[in-house]
C-alpha cells in the first residue's frame, strides 16, 4: 500500500466527513466506572476480565460495568475517517472470513497500519488502540455492545430503547443493569441494520421486526418503530460457547442422578427402542440446555437430523444434519416452514428427528415420523404442564390425532423458579408417561418436585415404558431396573471425576456403551 495512495483515500474519506451531519455531541466521553452513579453508595461484588458487578445501595438488581468508550465530536469525525479508509482498503477476500476473531485482527491490523501511514490525522501513539478497537468494534462487532456479546457469563442482552441503562441475565447475578447506554435511537439502529445485513434481511418502517442469528449463534430479536413504540430494540440470547452437560445440571439440581439414568435408558432405548420425547416449559426454562444433554445419550454410530426455526442446538455428535427454516422474503418467496423440512427430514434416512420447538402444522409430520418407525424422535415445546402439553399438541394448529398422539412416551415439563433462597433455578418439575388407553393418550406422573425439599419425588408408578423396553431387548424388567441404577451410580462417578466438558461427557458415555455391550454379550 503506497504512502500517495492512502493518502488519496484519506482525503477522500475527510471530504466523506464534512457533508456527513455529524449527530454526535461534544458531551460523550470515555466512560469508566468512575463516572458510573457517581454519587451512588456502590460495592464492588465480583470482577472478571474488564466487568465489573456492583451492588448498589438502594437498587434491588446488581449493576453490570464495562468500559464504554464515548468519542467526542472531533474523534467521531476521526473514526468516520478510519472507517472509510479500512472499507476500501481491505480486501474482499478478508470480508468473507467467517471467524469473527480472525477477521477483527486482520481489521485491528488494517486500522493501525492506517493509523502510522496518515500523521496528518494527528493520531498520538497513546491513542492508537482505542481508536483501532472503536472502528474494529463499529465495523465488524455490535458497538457498544461487543464486549456484552463477547462476555460467555451472559445468557440474555436486553436493549430497551435510547436513553435507557442495556439489561444483561447473568448465570450468576441473573438479571442486570448496565452502564450502557445509547443515546441516540439511531445509535441502535445501526447496529441493527448491520445485523440485517449479515444475514441478508431487511428492516424498516413497513418491515419492522427482526429475527436472525449471528455467526456464533446467538438468537437476536430487534423491533423498530412503529412496532415498538419507545425506540428500538435489541434481545441476543446469547448461544454458549462451552455447552452444559448433564454433569452440570445434576449439579445445579435441574434434574437428580435416578431421573438423569432413566432418561439416559429412555433416550439409547438399550439399541432395540429408543423414547420419543418432548421437553416442555416456558421461555427461558432452559428446555433447549436439556434437550442438548439429552442428546449427548445418543449412540455415536447413529444418522440425527435436527430441524429448528432458529438454530440454537449444539449437539456433541459427528453424523449430524442441521436444517434451519427461513421465513418468507419482503415480496413472500423464498419461505422454508419447518413443516417442509420435517418432511425432507424424512427422505433423509435418520435413525433420529430433532425438532427444535414443535409450534403448528410441523407437529402433524413429527408424529407422523414416531407412528413410522422413527423412533427416539425429540423436541421442545411451549407448555406449563405434561396435560397441558397433550392438549397443545392435540388441538389447532397442531391439530395431531389422538391415536398417532400416543407414539409419544415421555414428557419432560422444565420451569424457571425464583426461590426465597437461592434465586433464580431452574428445575425438571415433571417427568410424565403417556399411555396408550383405549386408544387416547393418558398423562402418568412418575416424578414431580417438591418445592419445599427441591428434589424430584418418584411416584413409584412403574413405568410402563419398561415393560415395551423389556419386550424389545428380551430382558426382564428387573434386568431394566437394575440398569438405571448401573447408570445412576456411573453418573455420580462422572460427577466426583470433576469431568463436565461435553466431548468428555460424551466420550464417557460412548465408553460405558462399548463396556455394557460386552457385559450383556457374556450375560
Amino acid at each position: 500500500m503506497g504512502v500517495g495512495y492512502l493518502r488519496d483515500f484519506i482525503e477522500e474519506a475527510k471530504s466523506a466527513e464534512k457533508k456527513r451531519d455529524d449527530s454526535e455531541s461534544s458531551e460523550f466521553s470515555a466512560q469508566g466506572e468512575q463516572e458510573f452513579l457517581p454519587d451512588a453508595e456502590k460495592i464492588l461484588v465480583d470482577q472478571y476480565g474488564e466487568v465489573k458487578i456492583y451492588r448498589v445501595v438502594g437498587d434491588p438488581l446488581y449493576w453490570y460495568v464495562v468500559p464504554v468508550p464515548r468519542p467526542t465530536s472531533g474523534e467521531r469525525k476521526i473514526i468516520n475517517i478510519l472507517k472509510e479508509a479500512a472499507a476500501r482498503l481491505v480486501s474482499m477476500t478478508t470480508s468473507k472470513i467467517r471467524d469473527i476473531e480472525a477477521k477483527k485482527n486482520i481489521y485491528r491490523q488494517k486500522v493501525l497500519e492506517i493509523i502510522d501511514a496518515a500523521p496528518e490525522l494527528g493520531i498520538p501513539r497513546t491513542k492508537r488502540e482505542f481508536y483501532a478497537e472503536i472502528v474494529v468494534r463499529e465495523m465488524i462487532g455490535y458497538g457498544l455492545l461487543d464486549p456484552l456479546v463477547s462476555d460467555d457469563q451472559l445468557e440474555e442482552i436486553m436493549v430497551i430503547g435510547p436513553r435507557k441503562p442495556v439489561y444483561v441475565y447473568h448465570r450468576k447475578y441473573n438479571m442486570c443493569k448496565t452502564n450502557v447506554v445509547f443515546y441516540d435511537d439511531q445509535e441502535i439502529r445501526n447496529i441493527i441494520e448491520k445485523i440485517a445485513r449479515d444475514v441478508g434481511r431487511h428492516i424498516d418502517a413497513v418491515h419492522p421486526l427482526l429475527d436472525a442469528r449471528l455467526p456464533d449463534g446467538s438468537r437476536v430479536n430487534a423491533t423498530i418503530p412503529p412496532a415498538s413504540v419507545d425506540g428500538s430494540t435489541i434481545t441476543i440470547r446469547k448461544f454458549r460457547k462451552d455447552p452444559y452437560t448433564v454433569v452440570d445440571l445434576i449439579r445445579f439440581g435441574t434434574m437428580d442422578y435416578d431421573v438423569a439414568a432413566f432418561l439416559w435408558l429412555a433416550v439409547d432405548g438399550m439399541g432395540a427402542r429408543p423414547a420419543n420425547i418432548l421437553i416442555s416449559g416456558g421461555t427461558g426454562s432452559g428446555k433447549t440446555t436439556t434437550l442438548n444433554v439429552l442428546a449427548t445419550y445418543i449412540p455415536a454410530h447413529e444418522r440425527i437430523i435436527t430441524i429448528e426455526d432458529t438454530a440454537e442446538l449444539n449437539l456433541p455428535l459427528e453424523h449430524w444434519v442441521r436444517l434451519e427454516a427461513r421465513p418468507p422474503s419482503i415480496e413472500g418467496t423464498g419461505e422454508i416452514s419447518m413443516d417442509i423440512l420435517v418432511k425432507n427430514a424424512l427422505r433423509m434416512r435418520p435413525d433420529r428427528i430433532i425438532v427444535g420447538e414443535v409450534r403448528h402444522k410441523e407437529a402433524m409430520t413429527l408424529f407422523t415420523a414416531m407412528n413410522t418407525g422413527h423412533d427416539g424422535s425429540m423436541g421442545t415445546l411451549h407448555a406449563n404442564s405434561a396435560e397441558e402439553t397433550m392438549i397443545r399438541i392435540t388441538t389447532p394448529p397442531m391439530s395431531v390425532p389422538k391415536i398417532m398422539a400416543t407414539a409419544l412416551d415421555f414428557i419432560i415439563v422444565q420451569h424457571r423458579i425464583y426461590d426465597r433462597r437461592k434465586g433464580a433455578i431452574r428445575r425438571i418439575v415433571e417427568l410424565a408417561e403417556v399411555r396408550d388407553v383405549d386408544h387416547e393418550p393418558k398423562v402418568f406422573t412418575l416424578w414431580t418436585w417438591n418445592a419445599a425439599k427441591d428434589e424430584l419425588v418418584f411416584l413409584e408408578q412403574k413405568p410402563e415404558y419398561l415393560r415395551l423396553l423389556s419386550e424389545y431387548t428380551g430382558l426382564t424388567v428387573t434386568d431394566l431396573e437394575d440398569e438405571v441404577q448401573r447408570r445412576s451410580h456411573f453418573l455420580k462417578q462422572l460427577v466426583d471425576s470433576g469431568k463436565r466438558e461435553i466431548h468428555e461427557v460424551k466420550r464417557a458415555i460412548q465408553q460405558y456403551y462399548m463396556e455394557a455391550e460386552k457385559r450383556w454379550k457374556r450375560a
